[in-house]
């Protein structure tokens, strides 16, 4: 067994969480404190007191991997399309690693979610893996026998911001913050979603709400949930389309909606070019830790 300590940090809009592995995957160590996500310096401070405070508590040194929202740019090396907006245009890889003296990786926290589950959890084994966050927003992640796919712009995997294969149900189109119409996290996302019921039955209720009304059998819930499950459908078929993955792991919030593992299959059908399908449509194994685990993954 590899005995080279990994630390992985996972950068969110919120908390900035650091886990400390050894070789095999086994956790040593996790901590968490708030980010201060409109202070880039503070980011930087946080993640390097993190690091060096888990060596002093475990008397070791380790590799550091960091996921983070965004790219870097291939063009600038900086980061770009973090909806933590104090990040974009920054040299956070390059800053972390004088922080710390040492070489940081650094990738989309999508991919690290993604390179989680190909490593050691639901898609271990498989050749390609698509990774997929239904959560506040959507992402993706490709991870080609154990490796993240980045591509030649730095945002292979970035579904959601292609648009959804329209059907009667989805009109009208919704302008997404990224500036384009129709995106598909405009309509996969948790705020998609309870907006999608808002505008057919009563408003104020959660993704979250709006799928356990569903569950207890509430008419208008079940309705907004069937369209959920149908968007879905058509959004991953183009996925499967273009990657044919043997696996798609879900993850998020939204993932943890068990008809959708249910019915996929059987939605898909119609819009996957093929006679049969064997791509598995799974929820993740590793949970809210697969980002930092993917982090620390990424030394592997």
């Amino acid at each position: 067994m590899d005995s080279l300590l990994k630390f992985g940090i996972d950068l969110g809009g919120t908390k900035t969480e650091i886990i400390a592995m050894d070789g095999g995957g086994r956790e040593l160590l996790r901590h968490r404190v708030p980010t201060l996500s409109f202070d880039y310096q503070a980011i930087v401070g946080s993640i390097r007191d993190l690091v060096l405070g888990a060596e002093r508590e475990l008397g070791l040194t380790g590799t550091v991997g960091v996921g983070a929202p965004g790219a870097v740019s291939i063009a600038s090396g900086r980061l770009k399309n973090s909806n933590t907006a104090c990040l974009n245009g920054q040299p956070l890889k390059q800053d972390l690693g004088q922080a710390l003296d040492r070489e940081v990786r650094l990738a989309n926290d999508a991919n690290c979610f993604a390179l989680s589950e190909a490593v050691d959890g639901a898609g271990v084994g498989a050749e390609v893996v698509f990774g997929v966050i239904l959560g506040t927003g959507v992402g993706g992640g490709i991870v080609v026998n154990g490796k993240i796919i980045e591509g030649a712009n730095s945002i292979a995997g970035e579904w959601g911001h292609n648009p959804l294969a329209v059907a009667e149900a989805d009109s009208p189109a919704r302008r997404c913050y990224c500036g384009r119409t129709g995106c598909v996290e405009t309509w996969l996302s948790g705020p998609g979603f309870a907006a999608d019921h808002a505008a057919c039955d009563a408003g104020g209720l959660t993704s979250k709400q709006v799928a356990s009304l569903a569950l207890a059998g509430d008419p208008a819930a079940s309705d907004s949930l069937r369209r959920y499950e149908s968007r879905l459908a058509r959004a991953l078929a183009s996925v499967i389309n273009i990657l044919d993955p043997q696996v798609i792991v879900l993850g998020g919030g939204l993932s943890n909606i068990d008809s959708l593992y249910a019915h996929l299959p059987e939605l898909l059908r119609p819009h996957v070019f093929s006679d049969r399908i064997d791509t598995r449509i799974v929820k993740n194994r590793h949970g809210d830790s697969s980002g930092v685990r993917g982090a620390a993954w990424l030394w592997n």
